[in-house]
């Protein structure tokens, strides 16, 4: 599951608006945002890395003015933390991955007085955007229209946006997915306001996401959990730990 994981995350990141490819590492990039948790890159599994090629990749980050950062599963690439190390890079987080197929996913009730659905206008985008923005604190200094244009690529390109909202419309939660590739893909950013949490919203969300990508042609869903508490969130919709993955970042 390691390397499917690893090939997935650089095929993803060969659809980003700006690719970066430089020796065994492919970086994508967003012009519209210098969030460094959207400009990133990775290693190609199975290719030999040098310190040489770390310094290219780090001239290149610089280059389009961006903070060189990689994320990674470990295991495709375990003489690269070193390397990383030895070129003024600082471990942000090593987080295990969990993985869910059609056969473990279970259904989870929305909670009563909320509705799922995808936004499709560009105000109920960036409500959905809000939405999430205020449940992880911040908007990680990025400009609302430029995450409005990322949710519309999104689904534009088959993948899943789901937004939770009241009887009156009010946009409380979401999360998405991009479009399977090779039959995978990352379940990310789910978010719920803080008034509509410990309902089992948060679980709602994930399985919609995840029953969707599945009716997509998906096979294994992923993602990473940033707590305990969405941990077992996630564990009850029916994803279990598979691997490791890294976060790694240097100064500019």
């Amino acid at each position: 599951m390691d390397l499917r994981i690893q090939r997935s995350v650089v095929s993803h990141l060969r659809t980003r608006p700006k690719v970066l490819e430089t020796g065994p590492f492919v970086a994508g990039l967003d012009p519209e945002t210098a969030n460094p948790f959207i400009n990133y890159a990775s290693p190609v599994p199975g290719v030999p890395i040098t310190a040489a090629d770390v310094a290219d990749l780090v001239a290149a980050f610089t280059g389009a003015g961006r903070k060189p950062r990689l994320e990674y599963v470990t295991s495709c690439a375990p003489e690269l933390e070193d390397l990383l190390t030895a070129a003024g890079f600082t471990v942000e987080e090593r987080n295990q991955y969990l993985v869910c197929t059609p056969e473990t996913l279970g259904a989870h009730p929305v909670p009563e007085g909320l509705t799922l659905a995808e936004p499709t206008t560009d105000p109920d985008r960036a409500a959905v955007v809000a939405a999430q923005n205020e449940a992880f604190g911040g908007s990680a200094d990025d400009r609302p229209e430029a995450a409005v244009a990322r949710i519309r690529r999104t689904q534009e390109r088959g993948g899943v946006v789901i937004g939770a909202r009241t009887a009156d419309g009010e946009w409380v939660g979401g999360g998405q997915a991009a479009a399977p590739i090779d039959g995978l893909s990352e379940v990310a950013g789910i978010a719920v306001r803080e008034p509509f949490r410990r309902r089992g919203l948060g679980a709602a969300i994930t399985a919609e996401i995840t029953h969707r990508l599945f009716r997509r042609g998906g096979e294994v869903g992923w993602l990473e959990a940033g707590s305990d508490d969405s941990w077992r969130v996630y564990e009850r919709v029916g994803y279990s730990p598979a691997g490791h993955r890294l976060y790694i970042s240097r100064q500019v």
